[in-house]
């Protein structure tokens, strides 16, 4: 007898799906995800099967992708299948093979759901699966988050296994007599989740023989626990992090009253993809001079007198932008500048817009970033003044200097630190008879 009626329960206590959802079933041939096929018939789900053949393995591949074709024949359920050059693939993009196997199979997963309408995608993780899961984070270091094992449900996938343990599963198998194929790489020791099962597990299972359910059990309270964590981190983010010109800034005050203090504060920069090593880091060097900045792979933490600042390391424009003088907008980074003409001696003071007389204008003008060594004549002012200096004097903020656009004229001057400050030079005066304004708009 299969477990149908704990199969159902499972499905509706953790809200996977409706019954009138439409299933893409991830199966291989081997014993979790035939059984898990043969539940889904049994309950009369509607589903399709999809299945990878990876071409790692040579005959066993064809062999796997054989049985899984009769299996759907079988069951009466349509059948997608793809081949991949996983090895390439692993080459090109610099991964291992499970890991370049893995990407392979979620992005056709996802792209196949999306283009044939299914809603959801279901796995065959058992709860094994998820213990080996959390003791490889734990190997390898990991927050809160990593020690849930594997979630039942994460957005479009979904794990209707996870009530089943590896030993039940054997024994639902050969108790109904079910087909099906062994991947031969399940036995080799060259992969650290095999590892794990095959060597770290046995040791474990020696000391507490009914490890799969304590771990099961444990994994619930660590979800629980990593629950009650997220909201506590929700509100400490509202209530401490503010954006502003595209960064998000922490005062440094506020992180050193926070308890626990490392807990927190890796947390609060988790979406920012920074280490727990460089989060202590951080924390190690509050009180070091500004300028002093920390590293992720996709953003960076500079300390900035009283505050943490956080932005992004992505370059969206090098080099700079041409300004003719029809253009109605010019783009630099992600920074929108306006153009238009006034026939008229207008001005007002608002450091987002440029009043320039036009007869001074020499076309096209550049829109960059700061260089070394440039200089301005800020409006108000008869000399000059390094622009270094000024953002200095203006107390701006590390990140920010370095995304301020500089209107520059044909002649090499700047004209405008956009935000900020008009060249003293190109102000509006008496004899002006066309005014161009120029307007940062995103701000």
């Amino acid at each position: 007898m299969l477990p149908l009626t704990q199969f159902i329960a499972y499905i509706k206590k953790n809200a996977l799906f409706e019954p009138e959802d439409q299933i893409l079933l991830a199966v291989s041939g081997g014993k979790d995800s035939v059984l898990m096929a043969q539940l889904f018939k049994l309950a009369g789900f509607r589903f399709s099967i999809a299945h990878c053949n990876f071409n790692l393995r040579g005959d066993e591949s064809r062999r796997d992708e054989s049985f899984v074709k009769l299996l759907a024949a079988d069951l009466g359920v349509p059948i997608a299948i793809a081949h991949f050059n996983t090895s390439e693939y692993a080459d090109t993009h610099q991964l291992s093979t499970q890991m370049a196997a893995r990407e392979l199979r979620y992005q056709w997963f996802e792209q196949l759901r999306q283009e044939l309408g299914y809603d959801y995608i279901a796995l065959a993780h058992h709860q094994n699966d998820s213990i080996e899961t959390l003791l490889l984070n734990l190997v390898r270091g990991t927050g809160i988050s990593g020690m849930h094992g594997i979630l039942p449900k994460r957005e479009q996938l979904i794990r209707p296994l996870l009530f089943l343990s590896r030993q039940e599963i054997d024994h639902l198998v050969d108790e109904n007599n079910i087909s099906f194929v062994e991947d031969s790489s399940n036995e080799s020791s060259k992969y650290a989740r095999n590892r794990i099962r095959l060597a770290v597990i046995p040791q474990l299972q020696e000391l507490n023989p009914k490890l799969e359910q304590t771990f099961v059990q444990n994994m619930e309270r660590f979800a629980e626990t990593e629950e009650l964590v997220q909201r506590v981190v929700a509100e400490t983010r509202q209530a401490l992090l503010r954006e502003a010109h595209g960064d998000c800034h922490i005062k440094i005050a506020k992180i050193k009253e926070l308890k626990p203090q490392k807990l927190l504060l890796f947390e609060l920069l988790k979406p920012f993809n920074f280490s727990a090593n460089v989060v202590n880091e951080i924390l190690q060097s509050l009180d070091k001079q500004s300028g002093t900045s920390f590293y992720s792979s996709s953003h960076r933490a500079t300390i900035d007198r009283e505050t943490l600042i956080i932005s992004s390391v992505e370059k969206k424009n090098e080099g700079h932008c041409l300004v003719h003088p029809q253009d109605g907008k010019s783009w630099i980074g992600d920074q929108e500048i306006a153009l238009s003409y006034v026939e008229a001696n207008v001005y007002e003071t608002n450091p987002n817009k440029a009043y320039v007389d036009v007869a001074q204008l020499i076309f096209p003008l550049i829109l960059r970033f700061r260089q070394d060594g440039d200089r301005f004549m800020p409006l108000g002012m008869r000399q000059f003044k390094k622009l270094s200096d000024f953002l200095i004097d203006e107390k701006v903020p590390l990140p920010q200097k370095e995304r301020i656009p500089l209107l520059i004229n044909g002649n090499g001057e700047i004209i405008w630190v956009a935000g900020l400050r008009q060249d003293n030079r190109y102000k509006v005066n008496a004899t002006t008879k066309k005014v161009a304004i120029f307007e940062l708009l995103n701000q």
